[in-house]
C-alpha cells in the first residue's frame, strides 16, 4: 500500500489494547471497511469489539498472525515490554507485520520495545497520537510518526482511517519527542484555561459567556475549546483524560526535561495544580477539573443552574 492509497475493504488490521484510545481506533477502522482483530486483557473491552463487528484473538501473538499491520495502544511500559518479548515466540516469515505503537511512554521504553520487536523480525513505528479519547472517537487525532519511512508509507491508509492528519518525523523516537513537546503545551494550556475561567467567574462574568467569547478570540486554545464546556458545567466525571492517567504523562515530561537540562517553570507551576487535584480525590475526573481546584483556591462559590 502506498501513501494516499484507498483502504481495501478486505484488509485486516490488528489492535492490541482496546481501552479508550484503542477501542475508538478499532471502531473507526471497522467503519472504514477494515476487518479488525483485537486483544485485551479486559473482557468487557473484547466484548465491545465483537459488538462492533470485530474479532477477538486469544493472545497478542495471534493478533500478529492475523494482520499485516498491528496497532498497539497500551497503558504501561510493562505491557508493551511483555507484548514485545512474547513476539519472539512467533515463527519468522516474510509476512511479519508492521506495528504502529501509539502509547505515550518514556523514550527508553519505546527503544527497548523496538529492539525486542526487531529481533523478532517485526518493524516497530513510534507513533504517539495527539488528542484525547473523545477526539479519537471522531477521528480528531494527529499522528506523530517516526521510524522506517517505507513502513510509514505502508500504513498511510490506516492512519487516515483513525486520524485527521499524520506527520512523518524521521528517526524512531522523534514521534515521542514531538509528543512530549505537544503534551507540555496541553498541560500548560489546560491550567491556563482553568485559571482564566476562574478569574472571569469570580469577577462576575457568566461562565458560558466567557467560553463563547474567548473561544472566538485571540485568547483561544484547543484545550480551552475542548475542556471549556466541562469547566462551564463544573462537571468532570465524563473523563476523556483522567487525572491519575495524566500523571504518567506529566512524569514523562518532567524526566525528559531534566534529562536535557531544560527549565520548564510554567510546566512545574501547573503540575502543582494537577497534584492538588489528586490530593482532593479527583483521580477519575477529567483533567479539566483543575478548574475546580483553582476555584477552591480562589474561594469561588459556584451555583450551577
Amino acid at each position: 500500500m502506498t501513501e494516499g492509497a484507498a483502504a481495501s475493504k478486505t484488509e485486516s488490521v490488528g489492535i492490541i489494547g482496546l481501552g479508550t484510545m484503542g477501542g475508538a481506533m478499532a471502531a473507526n477502522l471497522i467503519d472504514g471497511g477494515y476487518q479488525v482483530t483485537g486483544f485485551d486483557v479486559d473482557e468487557a473491552a473484547c466484548e465491545k469489539l465483537v459488538s462492533l463487528g470485530g474479532n477477538v484473538a486469544a493472545s497478542a501473538n495471534n493478533v500478529f498472525r492475523a494482520a499485516p499491520i498491528v496497532i498497539t495502544s497500551l497503558p504501561s511500559p510493562e505491557a508493551l515490554a511483555l507484548v514485545a518479548s512474547n513476539s519472539a515466540e512467533l515463527e519468522a516469515s516474510s509476512a511479519m507485520p508492521v506495528v504502529i505503537e501509539t502509547s505515550t511512554l518514556a523514550l527508553a521504553d519505546k527503544l527497548k520495545a523496538f529492539e525486542l520487536f526487531q529481533s523478532s523480525g517485526i518493524e516497530l513505528l513510534d507513533c504517539p497520537m495527539s488528542g484525547t479519547g473523545a477526539q479519537a472517537v471522531v477521528r480528531d487525532l494527529v499522528v506523530f510518526a517516526s521510524g522506517d519511512e517505507d513502513a510509514f508509507k505502508r500504513c498511510a491508509a490506516v492512519f487516515d482511517a483513525i486520524s485527521r492528519g499524520r506527520h512523518y518525523l524521521g528517526d524512531f523516537g522523534n514521534g515521542s519527542r514531538m509528543k512530549f513537546v505537544a503534551n507540555i503545551l496541553v498541560a500548560n494550556h489546560n491550567v491556563a484555561a482553568a485559571e482564566a475561567m476562574v478569574l472571569g467567574m469570580k469577577s462576575g462574568l457568566d461562565p458560558q459567556v466567557i467560553y463563547d467569547v474567548i473561544s472566538n478570540s485571540a485568547g483561544n486554545s484547543r484545550m480551552f475549546e475542548i475542556r471549556g464546556p466541562m469547566m462551564v458545567a463544573d462537571d468532570y466525571d465524563a473523563a476523556t483524560m483522567k487525572m491519575d492517567l495524566f500523571q504518567k504523562d506529566l512524569s514523562i515530561i518532567r524526566a525528559f526535561a531534566r534529562e536535557l537540562d531544560v527549565e520548564v517553570p510554567l510546566f512545574d507551576a501547573g503540575a502543582e495544580i494537577y497534584d492538588k487535584g489528586l490530593a482532593q480525590g479527583r483521580h477519575k475526573q477529567d483533567t479539566a477539573s483543575v478548574c475546580a481546584v483553582l476555584a477552591d483556591m480562589a474561594k469561588l462559590k459556584r451555583q450551577i443552574s
